[in-house]
């Protein structure tokens, strides 16, 4: 592991942001902030916060909303507020009333309930509490108490709008006498579980946590290892402004080889290829379980749109694809945070992981992964960084683009960065994290750094949805030579005298790579194996096949 010390006294005056920030706004786990309206000479806004923030169904009996009135300015709640709360979902009201608060964090207590069969889903919902005699209508609770809402909130998984007009309030500055309304949304997870049949007649459990709505149509594909699934969506661009983020998390046993760790993966929205930051690959949070994550932003879901034209626009499904691909070898790193004014550790460490194939003049995919002392992944996490080379000269920066909200939002504590290596040389990566939450909780912000050495670059990842390069060409009867070999009838040598005598020879073409020095007692890796074996029965393609033989000619297990 990297020490941060020796260069955190760069990283201080690097960093021109605050890494302690109240005046923010914006979506965070489990909560919201709305923009803020100009009142009055002050910027006075709202947000929502749920505890637990990672809700899902029917896992909790219980939660608290949170509901905050302020002045961004000042950072100060403003005193005796009447709020007028209302929940949506889907277009369905489930709840409205009145709430009165002294302090201006109004505190209330959702208990969900289940199978509602009323027309009106609000018709199912009670409130609990005592109407305030300075507030006619607003529920209040004397004491350490709360306001109760009972109802079929939270009983299925989705996108909840959170509607906050107030309606009264004072301070030591001004009455609000003028009705103002906020919009703050929070998404509650679903699990649905699924079973899926694979070439070797094995049942894998599959579970899809969507935080968007419920998927349907669950498919797999024994030809290409693909899961795909289409969830309700209103694709007109008028609601796409609205949307902040899709969110779909799929995950399969890691036993599963085409999901084994080390895999990466191709992922379409409606057929349309996503970025690859899109993406987030988490191995970490369980032991036996691949967690992948699509984290579908709004400038992507825009994209998307724009892309497949204005027909587009009337679409009411979104529809999930996600494609295994080969393994990947990757380098990595990591370094841990310390305070910026201690220069103590603050129990944040920082992975950085890239795909050794990729090197110089290539846009390198960068995995940035935040964990806590624990080892667990630190979700919600706003952070910046800078690369730096060895003139000190900044070839890439990002502190995020919005100055009320600054940092790279890594939601999940995972995140992807694309940055271009111009040169063969070592590079210093400083991070910054600047705070969790929606309110910037400032328990693991922190400064810390670490070096990168990236190669001269190579083979690319393929994807089984492309159709084989013009590159690329093996005849059909050097199948029976892979299954072979993948069963253990050949040995390793004899394979790969075989593969090497074939490319020497013209039988087999694949794109030129640089041909490394075989280390001592060099083997075969298993994955090369494996992609020898799904290639000989036509489970993947030749693209993927050929990946396998230039890794092996990149070792110098094969000479050519």
């Amino acid at each position: 592991m990297s020490s941060a010390l020796p260069l955190v006294l760069v990283l201080i005056g690097i960093f021109s942001v605050p890494l302690f920030v109240d005046e923010v706004f914006g979506h965070g786990l489990g909560g919201d902030m709305a923009p803020p309206i100009s009142f009055a000479g002050m910027q006075v806004t709202v947000s929502t916060q749920l505890t637990p923030s990672d809700i899902t169904v029917g896992e909790v009996t219980s939660a608290n909303m949170a509901v905050r009135f302020f002045d961004q300015l000042t950072n100060k709640n403003f005193d005796q507020v009447t709020y007028r709360v209302e929940i949506w979902r889907s277009g369905d009201l489930l709840a409205r009333n009145l709430f009165f608060d002294t302090d201006g964090e109004l505190n209330v207590e959702l208990k969900p309930i289940s199978e509602c069969e009323e027309i009106r889903l609000i018709d199912c919902t009670t409130y609990g509490g005592s109407e305030h005699v300075s507030s006619p209508g607003a529920l209040y609770v004397y004491g350490n108490g709360r306001p109760v809402i009972t109802g079929p909130i939270f009983d299925k998984g989705g996108l909840y709008n959170i509607r906050v007009d107030i309606e009264g309030a004072t301070s030591p500055r001004t009455q609000v006498a003028q009705l103002l309304s906020f919009d703050t949304f929070v998404s509650v997870a679903q699990e649905q579980d699924f079973l899926i049949q694979s070439a070797q007649a094995q049942e894998i459990p599959v579970i899809v946590k969507t935080y968007y709505d419920d998927v349907k149509d669950f498919k797999f594909q024994n030809s290409d290892n693909s899961i795909s699934f289409d969830m309700d969506f209103d694709w007109s661009p008028d609601y796409i402004n609205l949307v902040q983020v899709v969110h779909e998390e799929i995950r399969v046993p890691k036993s599963f080889s085409p999901y084994a760790e080390g895999k990466h993966f191709k992922g379409y929205v409606d057929g349309v290829e996503v970025d690859n930051r899109v993406l987030l690959i988490d191995p970490y949070s369980f032991e036996d379980t691949n967690v992948i994550h699509f984290l579908v932003n709004g400038a992507e879901l825009k994209r998307i749109n724009d892309k497949l034209g204005s027909s587009h626009y009337d679409k009411k499904t979104m529809k999930f694809n996600l494609v295994p691909q080969s393994e990947v070898v990757k380098n990595s790193f990591e370094f841990y945070l310390v305070n910026e004014e201690t220069l103590k550790p603050v129990g944040t460490t920082v992975q950085v992981s890239w795909d050794s194939s990729f090197g110089v003049n290539d846009e390198i995919p960068f995995e940035i992964t935040f964990f806590d002392e624990n080892r667990n992944l630190l979700k919600d996490i706003h952070y910046g960084f800078y690369l730096i080379d060895q003139n000190n000269k900044i070839i890439f920066q990002n502190v995020g683009s919005d100055s009320n909200m600054p940092g790279i939002l890594a939601s999940e504590g995972l995140d992807i960065q694309r940055v271009k290596i111009p040169s063969q040389q070592t590079y210093r990566i400083d991070i910054a994290v600047f705070g969790q939450g929606i309110n910037y909780d400032a328990k693991y912000a922190g400064i810390g750094s670490g070096l990168i050495e990236v190669g001269p670059g190579g083979l690319k990842p393929s994807s089984n949805n492309q159709q084989p390069s013009s590159k690329i060409s093996i005849p059909d009867w050097v199948r029976n030579n892979a299954g072979w070999w993948s069963d253990g009838a050949i040995t390793d040598n004899d394979f790969a005298s075989g593969i090497e005598f074939m490319i020497k020879e013209s039988i087999i073409k694949v794109p030129p790579i640089t041909s490394g020095e075989a280390p001592q007692n060099a083997v075969i890796p298993d994955w090369v194996r494996n992609n020898a074996g799904w290639w000989s029965e036509g489970l993947i393609s030749d693209e993927d096949f050929a990946n396998g033989i230039q890794y092996l000619i990149q070792q110098g297990i094969i000479s050519v």
